[in-house]
């Protein structure tokens, strides 16, 4: 393109044309306008080169200029995506962190969900589950005090809860309270205190208890002896044979059997068996003081078969400790407490219809 200006160069030609001869007057008329006419071509072609080149140049720049911005929009592009790949990596972990603790949250709200339920249990069911409790403590304490006060306080107590709550759900076990309340209050109960001392008194007569083997009661005094008639045998002979008649009945004893075992014992058994008897008062004794009427009543009713079958039966202490034990076993039957069946049978429907 640098080249191209150099194309007016002929029209410097004149110089040297001075020296050829001139032309004819035509000739110098055509060249003229010829000549200016290429002059023009040629300043429009350099004018058009300027401008192609102006433009040319334009484009690269503007070509140069979008290259660079392509370059720079490539660069931040790409580091906009290596932030988005940072963003997205971040985005997974918290995502991941946020799905642990919904997990837990979710675990959490399923323990309180349960807990809630636990605690959300209606008036009505606690008042039952505390009636039950109190009722099954007053059972216990009464048992070991031997006294139906606790029993009778706590179904006093759980009547006066039940008419506060005024719910007619709970009226059939309201209605058993008050049945078992009459009960109680019919119940007589044995002193232990009382029982426990007969018992000592009945063990202490055991070792003076005639048995049924021992010798019979002493023969009656023989007769005074009446004043020798006239003619009769010396006083001296008479009275001889009388004592030799008592020695003889004593030597010789008749009576009636009717249990050979009792008439068979020795007299070591026989402390065994006086042992023995007075070790069945002693269990039926702890048995009564830790409330176990039936152990206490079996013991009771041991001694009274070893009473009746190795004592006699016709002393009158033998006939007095079997009267004695008699009354104890009465009375051990009226020591067992009255219970609240009915009222725990009324709490377990009303738990049930919950």
């Amino acid at each position: 393109m640098t080249d191209e200006p150099a194309v007016p160069a002929p029209a410097s030609t004149p110089a040297p044309a001075q020296a050829v001869p001139p032309n004819p007057p035509s000739g110098l008329s055509v060249s003229r306008p010829l000549a200016l006419g290429v002059a023009g071509l040629a300043a429009v072609g350099v004018l058009s080169s300027a401008l192609l080149w102006l433009k040319l140049s334009t484009i690269q720049e503007h070509l140069a200029r979008q290259s660079a911005e392509s370059t720079a929009q490539a660069l931040e592009a790409r580091t906009l995506a290596r932030q988005a790949s940072d963003a997205a990596r971040e985005a997974a972990a918290r995502q991941a962190v946020m799905e642990t603790r919904l997990s837990e949250v979710a675990l959490q709200r399923t323990q309180l969900e349960e807990l809630m339920q636990s605690l959300s249990r209606s008036r009505d069911e606690n008042l039952v589950v505390d009636i039950d409790s109190a009722l099954r403590l007053a059972q216990q304490q009464a048992q070991l005090t031997g006294s139906v006060q606790p029993l009778l306080a706590a179904l006093k107590t759980a009547d006066q809860r039940l008419l506060r709550a005024a719910q007619p759900r709970l009226n059939p076990l309201q209605r058993a309270i008050a049945r078992d309340i009459e009960r109680v209050k019919a119940a007589t109960v044995t002193d232990t205190l009382n029982l426990l001392t007969r018992i000592d008194e009945l063990t202490r007569m055991v070792e003076d208890l005639p048995l049924a083997n021992a010798v019979g009661p002493a023969m009656a005094a023989p007769p005074a002896a009446r004043p020798p008639s006239p003619g009769s045998a010396p006083a001296w002979w008479v009275g001889l044979m009388e004592r030799m008649g008592d020695e003889t009945r004593k030597l010789v004893r008749v009576g009636r059997v009717e249990r050979p075992e009792a008439a068979l014992l020795s007299p070591e058994q026989s402390f065994f068996l006086r042992e023995n008897l007075k070790l069945r008062l002693l269990n039926a004794r702890l048995a009564l003081l830790g409330r176990q009427v039936e152990p206490a009543r079996a013991d009771l009713a041991t001694a009274g078969e070893a009473l009746s079958r190795y004592f006699d039966a016709s002393s009158r202490r033998t006939q007095a400790a079997v009267t004695l034990l008699q009354q104890l076993q009465s009375q051990a039957r009226t020591m067992e407490l009255p219970r609240v069946d009915e009222t725990l049978a009324a709490l377990a429907t009303a738990a049930a219809g919950r």
